[in-house]
């Protein structure tokens, strides 16, 4: 019989095994602790969906005959190497704010789809304060969250007065929103003499500075990882934090148990929006220091932070990660469509992989736990 003493010796039958049976019996208890990780859940589903997109990317390039060896480092080199680095940094900026802002009110159980408008009403806010009431970016950026979070915050009386969800609403409340910031750059605030929708370039004081001697990356970087980590610490550690995941958790027992419900879900839509409109105004402050029609919504930043909170499974410490995660496969596109030929599609194709396989490995797992109920 094979075991094991306590310092770790393997033994057969109370004699010292031999090289082979100590392999082998090393291989056996490996399998073993994986085993009791997956049962465990010590690999998270995120993990196992991208391991899964990824292996099903991998099949698709196979099948259309490009060699997967060379995609990939391609794709890092496009991303994190040959000078790219702050392109992505600069990129991760919004998404993390967006994701952010979707994942306060869906802590309280409320889905906020329109971080585009929201975005976008911040932008043109931050923008016309920045041309006319000049001074630093500090007003614009306060103005900018404001405005996001007035907008989000109407959806909270729709859903308590009317009964509209928040899912329907903010999406509905968005698509206005970013039509009159389209207005706003073409007619009132548009840039005399030339036929671009976009505002003139911004006062110099109303510039956010750079982070040393890049074009790109400015204390946007350090501000929105600052809110992030404070968001973070407020969910788990204050009263707030907790009455909103209680809200979330369920409605009427957190009625039940003294929450203002109405007032904690007006303000984490409020909270979310004014995190949406917060990047409105980065954006805008930064280069090209102005408000450009279309480019807030064209890169689709709210779409890749709804993925990624969907891939973090909502929870806010996974959160940075899967945005870093989503920012890299996006940014490094292009590269990976110069350098081995893929399309730049497919990194999109990958995102829709992993959501897919999230949604999937939610409900099997939910209807798993239902049967064992």
């Amino acid at each position: 019989m094979t075991g094991v003493r306590d310092g770790g010796e393997v033994t057969t039958a109370g004699r010292p095994a031999t090289a082979a049976q100590v392999g082998a019996a090393r291989r056996v208890a490996s399998a073993g602790r994986v085993l009791t990780a997956l049962r465990r859940g010590a690999l998270s589903p995120a993990a196992l969906s991208v391991a899964g997109a990824l292996g099903l990317t991998t099949l698709v390039m196979v099948a259309a005959g490009i060699d997967p060896s060379a995609a990939y480092p391609a794709l890092v080199r496009g991303a994190l190497l040959d000078g790219n680095l702050e392109y992505t940094l600069a990129a991760f900026v919004p998404t993390l704010g967006m994701a952010v802002a979707f994942a306060i009110p869906l802590r309280a159980g409320e889905f906020n789809l329109g971080g585009d408008g929201q975005l976008s009403l911040g932008g043109i806010v931050a923008a016309a304060l920045a041309l006319h009431a000049g001074g630093s970016f500090v007003l614009p950026l306060a103005e900018a969250a404001l405005a996001g979070a007035l907008l989000a915050g109407l959806s909270a009386p729709l859903r308590t007065r009317l009964g509209i969800p928040a899912i329907i609403s903010t999406l509905l409340l968005g698509a206005p929103a970013v039509s009159l910031a389209s207005y706003l750059a073409r007619f009132p605030l548009a840039e005399r003499a030339t036929g671009l929708a976009q505002t003139p370039l911004l006062p110099d004081a109303a510039h956010l500075p750079a982070l040393g001697d890049s074009g790109y990356v400015t204390i946007a970087l350090p501000l929105m990882v600052a809110l992030a980590a404070l968001w973070l610490y407020g969910d788990a550690r204050t009263v707030p934090g907790y009455e909103i995941r209680a809200l979330g958790a369920n409605r009427e027992f957190a009625r039940y148990g003294g929450v203002k419900v109405d007032r904690v879900a007006a303000m984490a839509l409020a909270g979310g929006g004014a995190f949406a409109g917060l990047v409105g105004g980065l954006i805008v402050l930064g280069p090209p220091y102005r408000f450009v029609d279309g480019a807030l919504t064209a890169p689709g930043y709210t779409f890749t932070a709804i993925a990624a909170v969907l891939l973090a499974a909502g929870r806010p410490p996974a959160i940075p990660a899967a945005v870093a995660l989503l920012t890299i496969l996006q940014a490094g596109g292009p590269g990976m469509e110069r350098e081995a030929g893929v399309p730049s599609q497919l990194t999109q194709i990958v995102q829709g992989l992993i959501i897919v396989i999230v949604a999937v490995t939610a409900v099997v797992r939910g209807r798993l736990a239902g049967r064992r109920a």
